[in-house]
């Protein structure tokens, strides 16, 4: 995989952190820190791609009857 050098700021307590846990780990702290950030970024486009859908749903009006809610709510409360 090919890689990129990206230089950021972090608070201090941060980079302590990071350097404690990569020398618990026996990681370095730029393969945490670009684990971390890609993690971020999968979690984020997920959750992008779920709102996008959702709004192409919304625009479609493809909802749940509220016969189809109720009934849900109902299920779940109790």
């Amino acid at each position: 995989m090919e890689t990129a050098i990206l230089t950021i700021r972090i608070p201090l307590e941060v980079k302590d952190q990071l350097g404690k846990l990569a020398n618990a780990t026996h990681r370095s702290q730029s393969f945490l820190g670009g684990e971390a950030i890609q993690r971020y970024v999968d979690f984020e486009s997920w959750q992008i791609a779920e709102i996008q859908q959702a709004i192409i749903e919304a625009d479609a009006g493809d909802f749940a009857s509220d016969t189809d809610f109720n009934d849900v709510i109902k299920k779940h409360a109790g």
